[in-house]
């Protein structure tokens, strides 16, 4: 008797949360999204869609706008802002100084992997990005696996990236090619190739995988073997946009915006990345190089005020960055994924 009436409770929830999704409203959350659907990040987000469709009943469906359709890279998240988007794909160090705190991901030889590091960045920073991201509403923060630098001709030591033009990832690089006397060229990831090709740049800072991805491999040719940084990335909504939604449809999207989505969604680029890496090696015309260890010494040392000026920023915008980044390495720590 008990099974039965435990049977007919739930039966009777089950039925309740169906129909107060039958009685939401149909939403259409239009998703900006700079990156091209060959990019290994799309079939998770994709995944992710389509869960969030099953898991409303159908009453949410996300709509993905790939190879910047709704603006340009640069723009996603003032895109989740002013509800261009309803949801956006960012990365924050395309604004340079405009996102301080979550920027501690982007130091050098502080991250070893995406996976342990997107749980990592993604528990770490929810305590903060109502402050640093006011404007929008966090879903989830994440990285790519460990980028490289990229060149058209063989370096070593970082004193040799005085004079040279280079397409850094993001603020934080940029800072450190200006602080070893070169040149900064700014250009998203789907316009870098050109840059690239005409001379504008002689290299980049990029992850393996997608050095393919985006054709750069027919423009560099040389690769130095270093996992020095990490570029962190986050999705966001418009909060207008959020407030908007049924409860039942809000706890979809929250159930969905987790750190364990922001693991899932990262772990199959990190393993495209890895992977490139091998794949660069095999190719007989391109020299994927290793350096000393006086040599990786230098490269550290030189990446040494990063951090100091990160701190500042930090604290600048109103945190303690002792905090922040004590927290951050414990996060990495727990999570396998420190340097």
């Amino acid at each position: 008797m008990k099974k039965i009436l435990l049977a007919a409770v739930a039966a009777f929830a089950a039925f309740g949360i169906a129909a107060g999704y039958a009685q939401d409203r149909p939403v259409d959350l239009k998703f900006g999204y700079w990156i091209p659907p060959a990019h290994p990040l799309y079939p998770s987000s994709q995944q992710w869609a389509e869960s969030i469709a099953k898991a409303s009943n159908g009453t949410i469906k996300v709509t993905i706008y790939p190879s910047e359709q709704l603006g340009k890279a640069f723009d996603h998240y003032d895109m989740a802002r002013d509800g261009i988007a309803d949801i956006a794909y960012v990365n924050p160090g395309y604004q340079p100084g405009r996102f301080p705190v979550i920027g501690a991901g982007e130091l050098p030889f502080l991250i070893k992997n995406a996976t342990g590091g997107s749980r990592a960045i993604d528990e770490w920073y929810r305590k903060y990005a109502a402050r640093e991201m006011r404007d929008v509403h966090l879903c989830m923060a994440f990285l790519h696996d460990p980028g490289a630098l990229h060149v058209k001709k063989k370096i070593t030591s970082p004193d040799q990236i005085k004079g040279m033009k280079i397409r850094p990832a993001h603020a934080t690089i940029a800072a450190f090619v200006s602080s070893l006397g070169g040149t900064n060229v700014q250009a998203s990831a789907p316009e870098a190739r050109e840059v690239l090709e005409r001379g504008v740049a002689d290299g980049i800072t990029f992850p393996w995988g997608s050095v393919f991805l985006f054709k750069f491999e027919s423009v560099v040719k040389f690769h130095m073997d270093v996992p020095f940084y990490a570029t962190t990335f986050a999705i966001v909504m418009n909060p207008a946009k959020y407030n908007s939604l049924s409860a039942s449809q809000k706890k979809v999207m929250d159930d969905h915006c987790t750190t364990e989505w922001a693991e899932k969604l990262a772990t199959p680029w990190a393993k495209f990345e890895a992977d490139g890496r091998d794949k660069m090696k095999a190719l007989a015309d391109h020299d994927v190089y290793s350096i000393s260890e006086a040599d990786l010494a230098a490269w550290r040392k030189a990446a040494e005020p990063l951090r100091d000026k990160w701190s500042d920023n930090v604290k600048k915008a109103g945190f303690d960055p002792t905090a922040l980044m004590s927290e951050l390495q414990a996060a990495l720590k727990k999570n396998a994924a420190a340097y």
